[in-house]
Protein backbone atom coordinates (compact mmCIF):
# COMPACT_ATOMS: atom_id res chain seq x y z
CA UNK A 1 0.00 0.00 0.00
CA UNK A 2 1.05 3.57 -0.65
CA UNK A 3 0.87 5.86 2.39
CA UNK A 4 0.17 9.56 1.80
CA UNK A 5 1.66 11.62 4.64
CA UNK A 6 0.06 15.07 4.83
CA UNK A 7 2.02 17.70 6.76
CA UNK A 8 0.17 20.96 7.53
CA UNK A 9 2.79 23.64 8.16
CA UNK A 10 2.76 27.16 9.56
CA UNK A 11 6.02 28.86 10.56
CA UNK A 12 8.01 25.73 11.38
CA UNK A 13 11.45 26.80 10.16
CA UNK A 14 13.13 25.22 13.20
CA UNK A 15 11.71 21.74 12.69
CA UNK A 16 10.45 21.22 9.13
CA UNK A 17 13.66 19.73 7.68
CA UNK A 18 14.24 17.45 10.66
CA UNK A 19 10.70 16.03 10.56
CA UNK A 20 11.00 15.43 6.81
CA UNK A 21 14.24 13.51 7.32
CA UNK A 22 12.58 11.39 10.01
CA UNK A 23 9.65 10.58 7.73
CA UNK A 24 11.92 9.69 4.83
CA UNK A 25 13.67 7.12 7.03
CA UNK A 26 10.35 5.27 7.24
CA UNK A 27 10.54 4.57 3.51
CA UNK A 28 12.65 1.56 4.43
CA UNK A 29 9.47 -0.04 5.76
CA UNK A 30 6.63 1.57 3.77
CA UNK A 31 5.88 3.12 0.39
CA UNK A 32 5.39 6.78 1.29
CA UNK A 33 4.55 9.99 -0.53
CA UNK A 34 4.94 13.26 1.37
CA UNK A 35 2.60 16.19 0.77
CA UNK A 36 3.30 19.51 2.50
CA UNK A 37 0.58 22.11 2.84
CA UNK A 38 2.01 25.44 3.93
CA UNK A 39 -0.66 27.59 5.60
CA UNK A 40 0.78 31.02 4.84
CA UNK A 41 4.13 30.82 6.65
CA UNK A 42 5.90 34.15 7.13
CA UNK A 43 9.25 32.82 8.35
CA UNK A 44 11.87 30.94 6.30
CA UNK A 45 9.85 27.69 6.05
CA UNK A 46 9.18 28.04 2.30
CA UNK A 47 12.79 29.01 1.62
CA UNK A 48 14.01 25.86 3.38
CA UNK A 49 11.49 23.69 1.56
CA UNK A 50 12.54 25.02 -1.84
CA UNK A 51 16.16 24.21 -0.98
CA UNK A 52 15.24 20.64 0.01
CA UNK A 53 12.80 19.49 -2.68
CA UNK A 54 14.17 15.94 -2.57
CA UNK A 55 12.64 15.46 0.89
CA UNK A 56 9.00 15.64 -0.26
CA UNK A 57 6.74 14.96 -3.25
CA UNK A 58 4.27 17.85 -3.33
CA UNK A 59 4.07 21.36 -1.88
CA UNK A 60 0.97 23.53 -1.64
CA UNK A 61 1.42 27.17 -0.62
CA UNK A 62 -1.41 29.28 0.75
CA UNK A 63 -1.14 33.06 0.53
CA UNK A 64 -2.94 33.46 3.86
CA UNK A 65 -3.08 31.65 7.19
CA UNK A 66 -6.48 29.93 7.38
CA UNK A 67 -5.82 27.11 9.85
CA UNK A 68 -4.77 23.48 10.10
CA UNK A 69 -8.04 22.14 8.73
CA UNK A 70 -7.74 24.31 5.63
CA UNK A 71 -4.16 23.17 5.07
CA UNK A 72 -5.21 19.53 5.16
CA UNK A 73 -8.24 20.06 2.92
CA UNK A 74 -6.14 21.75 0.25
CA UNK A 75 -4.07 18.63 -0.43
CA UNK A 76 -6.42 15.71 0.27
CA UNK A 77 -7.37 15.40 -3.40
CA UNK A 78 -3.70 15.49 -4.39
CA UNK A 79 -2.97 12.28 -2.50
CA UNK A 80 -2.41 9.09 -4.48
CA UNK A 81 -2.10 6.70 -1.55
CA UNK A 82 -4.35 3.99 -0.15
CA UNK A 83 -3.90 5.39 3.36
CA UNK A 84 -3.72 9.01 4.56
CA UNK A 85 -1.64 9.86 7.63
CA UNK A 86 -1.67 13.31 9.26
CA UNK A 87 1.73 14.40 10.61
CA UNK A 88 2.50 17.66 12.42
CA UNK A 89 5.75 19.44 11.52
CA UNK A 90 6.76 20.41 15.06
CA UNK A 91 8.47 17.17 16.27
CA UNK A 92 5.87 16.59 19.00
CA UNK A 93 5.06 13.26 17.33
CA UNK A 94 7.63 10.66 16.26
CA UNK A 95 7.45 9.01 12.79
CA UNK A 96 9.06 5.92 14.33
CA UNK A 97 5.49 5.13 15.45
CA UNK A 98 4.31 4.65 11.84
CA UNK A 99 4.52 0.87 12.08
CA UNK A 100 2.11 0.78 15.03
CA UNK A 101 -0.21 3.22 13.28
CA UNK A 102 -0.29 1.52 9.89
CA UNK A 103 -0.28 -2.23 10.63
CA UNK A 104 -3.92 -2.40 11.91
CA UNK A 105 -5.12 -0.92 8.59
CA UNK A 106 -2.75 -2.95 6.42
CA UNK A 107 -3.95 -6.11 8.24
CA UNK A 108 -7.59 -5.10 7.59
CA UNK A 109 -8.45 -4.81 11.29
CA UNK A 110 -9.95 -1.35 10.76
CA UNK A 111 -10.13 1.63 8.42
CA UNK A 112 -9.05 4.17 11.06
CA UNK A 113 -6.21 4.34 13.59
CA UNK A 114 -5.50 7.14 16.08
CA UNK A 115 -2.20 7.58 17.90
CA UNK A 116 -3.05 8.15 21.56
CA UNK A 117 -0.84 10.29 23.78
CA UNK A 118 -2.63 8.81 26.79
CA UNK A 119 -2.44 5.04 26.33
CA UNK A 120 0.54 3.50 28.06
CA UNK A 121 1.26 6.51 30.25
CA UNK A 122 1.37 5.99 33.99
CA UNK A 123 0.52 9.62 34.66
CA UNK A 124 -1.80 11.55 32.40
CA UNK A 125 -1.49 15.02 33.96
CA UNK A 126 2.29 15.33 33.66
CA UNK A 127 2.72 18.63 31.81
CA UNK A 128 5.78 20.86 32.11
CA UNK A 129 3.91 23.80 33.62
CA UNK A 130 0.44 25.08 34.53
CA UNK A 131 -0.47 26.05 30.96
CA UNK A 132 0.41 22.61 29.66
CA UNK A 133 -1.41 20.96 32.56
CA UNK A 134 -4.47 23.02 31.67
CA UNK A 135 -4.31 21.96 28.01
CA UNK A 136 -4.05 18.32 29.06
CA UNK A 137 -7.10 18.72 31.30
CA UNK A 138 -9.01 20.47 28.51
CA UNK A 139 -8.16 17.64 26.11
CA UNK A 140 -9.36 15.11 28.67
CA UNK A 141 -12.69 16.93 29.12
CA UNK A 142 -13.18 17.42 25.36
CA UNK A 143 -12.42 13.75 24.72
CA UNK A 144 -14.99 12.78 27.35
CA UNK A 145 -17.65 15.01 25.77
CA UNK A 146 -16.73 13.86 22.27
CA UNK A 147 -17.10 10.22 23.33
CA UNK A 148 -20.44 10.94 24.97
CA UNK A 149 -21.95 12.70 21.96
CA UNK A 150 -20.37 10.52 19.29
CA UNK A 151 -20.77 7.21 21.11
CA UNK A 152 -17.06 6.50 20.84
CA UNK A 153 -14.55 5.18 23.35
CA UNK A 154 -11.38 7.16 22.63
CA UNK A 155 -8.68 8.19 25.08
CA UNK A 156 -7.31 11.00 22.91
CA UNK A 157 -9.87 12.34 20.44
CA UNK A 158 -7.75 15.34 19.42
CA UNK A 159 -4.44 13.67 18.67
CA UNK A 160 -2.50 14.73 15.58
CA UNK A 161 -1.94 11.14 14.45
CA UNK A 162 -5.05 10.23 12.52
CA UNK A 163 -4.50 7.45 9.97
CA UNK A 164 -7.43 6.60 7.69
CA UNK A 165 -8.01 4.72 4.44
CA UNK A 166 -8.02 7.30 1.67
CA UNK A 167 -11.43 6.26 0.32
CA UNK A 168 -12.95 6.94 3.76
CA UNK A 169 -11.06 10.19 4.33
CA UNK A 170 -12.09 11.62 0.96
CA UNK A 171 -15.69 10.52 1.50
CA UNK A 172 -15.91 12.62 4.68
CA UNK A 173 -15.57 15.94 2.84
CA UNK A 174 -14.09 18.11 5.60
CA UNK A 175 -15.27 21.73 5.73
CA UNK A 176 -13.69 23.40 8.80
CA UNK A 177 -10.49 25.44 8.44
CA UNK A 178 -9.18 25.61 12.01
CA UNK A 179 -8.27 23.03 14.68
CA UNK A 180 -11.95 22.06 14.91
CA UNK A 181 -11.48 19.94 11.78
CA UNK A 182 -10.46 17.31 14.33
CA UNK A 183 -13.88 17.32 16.00
CA UNK A 184 -15.55 17.37 12.59
CA UNK A 185 -13.58 14.30 11.54
CA UNK A 186 -14.36 12.40 14.77
CA UNK A 187 -18.07 13.15 14.46
CA UNK A 188 -18.31 12.24 10.78
CA UNK A 189 -16.46 8.97 11.36
CA UNK A 190 -18.98 8.22 14.10
CA UNK A 191 -21.87 8.96 11.74
CA UNK A 192 -20.31 6.52 9.27
CA UNK A 193 -20.05 3.89 12.06
CA UNK A 194 -16.31 3.57 11.45
CA UNK A 195 -14.37 1.69 14.12
CA UNK A 196 -11.34 3.61 15.41
CA UNK A 197 -8.43 1.65 16.89
CA UNK A 198 -6.05 3.56 19.18
CA UNK A 199 -2.38 2.76 19.64
CA UNK A 200 0.03 4.42 22.11
CA UNK A 201 2.50 6.86 20.58
CA UNK A 202 5.45 8.90 21.82
CA UNK A 203 4.71 12.55 22.49
CA UNK A 204 6.91 15.50 23.41
CA UNK A 205 4.64 18.51 23.81
CA UNK A 206 5.73 22.08 23.17
CA UNK A 207 4.86 25.14 25.23
CA UNK A 208 3.37 28.34 23.78
CA UNK A 209 6.81 29.95 23.93
CA UNK A 210 8.20 27.00 21.95
CA UNK A 211 5.60 27.50 19.22
CA UNK A 212 2.43 25.75 20.42
CA UNK A 213 -0.44 27.26 18.39
CA UNK A 214 -3.65 25.81 19.83
CA UNK A 215 -5.47 28.08 22.32
CA UNK A 216 -8.34 27.89 24.83
CA UNK A 217 -10.83 29.31 22.31
CA UNK A 218 -10.17 26.29 20.10
CA UNK A 219 -11.65 24.06 22.81
CA UNK A 220 -14.99 25.90 22.68
CA UNK A 221 -15.00 25.86 18.89
CA UNK A 222 -14.30 22.11 18.97
CA UNK A 223 -17.25 21.53 21.30
CA UNK A 224 -19.61 23.52 19.09
CA UNK A 225 -18.36 21.62 16.04
CA UNK A 226 -19.33 18.28 17.57
CA UNK A 227 -22.82 19.58 18.37
CA UNK A 228 -23.14 21.14 14.91
CA UNK A 229 -22.40 17.98 12.94
CA UNK A 230 -24.04 15.61 15.37
CA UNK A 231 -27.36 17.40 15.94
CA UNK A 232 -27.79 20.27 13.47
CA UNK A 233 -30.14 18.24 11.28
CA UNK A 234 -31.76 16.66 14.28
CA UNK A 235 -34.93 17.94 15.95
CA UNK A 236 -33.37 17.24 19.33
CA UNK A 237 -30.71 19.88 18.67
CA UNK A 238 -33.32 22.50 17.78
CA UNK A 239 -35.33 21.65 20.89
CA UNK A 240 -32.18 21.82 23.03
CA UNK A 241 -31.25 25.26 21.70
CA UNK A 242 -34.79 26.58 22.30
CA UNK A 243 -34.57 25.48 25.95
CA UNK A 244 -31.20 27.21 26.36
CA UNK A 245 -32.54 30.43 24.88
Amino acid sequence: MLVSVIIPVFNEEKTIIEILKKINKQKIFFRIEILISDDGSTDSTIFLLKKNKSLYDYLYKSKKNFGKGHAIRMVINKTKGDIILIQDADLEYDPNDYKKLLIPIIDNQTNCVYGSRVLGRRKYFNGKNFNEQFRILANYILTFISNLLNRQDLTDAHTCYKVIRAKIFKKINLSHNDFSFCSELNTKLSLLNEKIIEVPVKYSGRTVLEGKKIRLKDAFIALFTIIKFRFLKNHFFIFFMIILI
